[in-house]
């Protein structure tokens, strides 16, 4: 049992039904990303996908895999990293994804996912377990303590559709943790003009780095006077988190025009 994967096998089955019940799965297209032993993978072949993609890392978790689901046609399985595997490519229009996410790497994985070229991307729901904590910070609206970078970021293009708490009890082995299912799907329409998302993460990099001190500074590194001037809400004695972020999305996009 590789520790670095950070695996804890899924074995409460009433959890494993309520995470694939929230998605209608009949006839779509199903990624799955590390799905260990196949518990989710079980389920949601049940439901009879289109066609069904999974991304196990672990070469020995990959081979039991391959042998547990060899006479099934409808599924692909690749072992690779997914943070090195070129995911956009891949998936089909109306895919679904499911992830019960390595813990160590689960929000880079979101925001690989956030990077995408295409946006709305081909994707129509994402279902992911994270850390309960770190799922907070997804989630988190404005304000709040757990508001930062990454709830800025995921607001700018996805909606939570639904939430709920995992109990470590339903993993083996037990984690020390509580972890959270958040279901997501991609917003469609677009009421800032942000080209890169990237650009949207540096932002919130620059002023987040001194996240108890006043933005005077670092906004200073960032827009002119005159572009500061311009943002309704944006006063220079505020701390990163007592901006909304429609402000971050403003910046940005005066950023970029520079």
């Amino acid at each position: 049992m590789k520790k670095s994967l950070g695996q804890n096998f899924l074995i409460d089955f009433n959890i494993v039904k309520k995470i694939v019940n929230l998605v209608n799965i009949k006839s779509k297209n199903i990624i799955e990303i590390g799905p260990g032993k196949g518990a989710l993978t079980d389920e949601i072949i049940k439901k009879n996908p289109k066609s069904l993609l999974l991304i196990e890392k672990d070469d020995n978790l990959y081979k039991e895999l391959n042998i547990k689901f060899s006479s099934q046609k409808k599924i692909k399985i690749f072992n690779s990293d997914i943070l090195k595997f070129d995911l956009e490519k891949k998936i089909k229009k109306n895919s679904i994804i499911f992830g019960n996410l390595p813990y160590n790497v689960s929000s880079q994985i979101l925001v690989k996912i956030l990077r995408f070229k295409k946006w709305p991307p081909n994707l129509t729901d994402m279902i992911f377990m994270f850390q309960k904590e770190l799922a907070e910070k997804i989630i988190a609206k404005y304000p709040s303590s757990d508001y930062g970078r990454l709830s800025i970021l995921s607001s700018y293009r996805i909606n939570i559709v639904k939430k709920f708490l995992v109990s470590p009890n339903c993993f083996f082995p037990k984690p020390k943790i509580n972890s959270m299912i958040i279901h997501l799907r991609p917003k469609k329409e677009k009421i800032f003009k942000i080209k890169e998302v990237t650009n949207l993460e540096k932002i919130t990099n620059i002023l987040f780095s001194n996240k108890r001190k006043m933005i005077n500074k670092n906004i200073k590194k960032i827009l002119s006077k005159k572009n500061i001037e311009s943002i309704d809400g944006l006063k220079l004695h505020l701390r990163p988190a007592n901006l909304k972020p429609e402000i971050y999305y403003k910046i940005t996009e005066l950023f970029e025009k520079k």
